[in-house]
């Protein structure tokens, strides 16, 4: 054997070495986003879960303003349209899913603002329990979605850096999208307590 040829062939195996450790750091990567993407999941359909029974018991006071709620059913039905498995999580993907839960959560939000107004509602025991459900949950969705964040940047800098970025694109592991805050996190929701009931 010439000395060419043993030298490309030890770089080749080298090479090779290097692609099968790199394939599968990216798959054991790809998995944990995986896992941490069906706890945001479940979080998210935890609080979709708990809405119907928020709303029947609202929908107990006689008074109470009716286009509050058709926002919240409404926000709901588009919350819980988006469904993405984790193939899909491109940052345009996770930014509809986002808009979609952030919608929802607005409106919850008004719900329970305006909810305030009718003590009735509020010494409610099934009321107060469902409410400090729901805070529960979106702390659960908080650190759900943080660590999945975490999750997925580790990955995106794994498939971004020299020279696994190579054997990314040759085996097609694409970046995952993060969940960012959104714009309207930035301001508190107006409720008017008008003359509207």
């Amino acid at each position: 054997m010439s000395k060419g040829l043993i030298i490309i062939v030890v770089v080749a195996a080298i090479f090779g070495m290097y692609g099968c450790s790199s394939y599968n750091g990216l798959v054991d990567k790809d998995t944990n986003v995986d896992k941490y993407w069906s706890q945001v999941q479940t979080q998210y359909q935890r609080r979709a879960d708990l809405i119907p029974n928020l709303v029947r018991t609202v929908q107990g006071v006689a008074e109470f303003e009716k286009s509050t709620l058709q926002s919240v059913i409404q926000a709901r039905a588009n919350a819980t349209g988006i469904n993405l498995n984790a193939d899909q999580l491109t940052p345009e993907n996770i930014q509809k899913f986002q808009a979609a839960q952030d919608q929802l959560s607005g409106s919850l939000s008004r719900l329970l603002a305006v909810a305030e107004s009718y003590p009735q509602l509020k010494a409610t025991q099934n009321f107060s329990e469902l409410q400090a459900q729901l805070e529960g949950t979106e702390n659960r969705i908080a650190v759900a979605r943080n660590d999945f964040n975490t999750a997925a940047t580790d990955y995106n800098k794994s498939v971004r850096s020299f020279p696994n970025n190579i054997f990314a694109g040759i085996f097609g592991f694409p970046r995952k999208g993060l969940f960012e805050a959104s714009a309207a996190a930035q301001n508190a929701p107006t409720v008017d307590f008008g003359t509207q009931k």
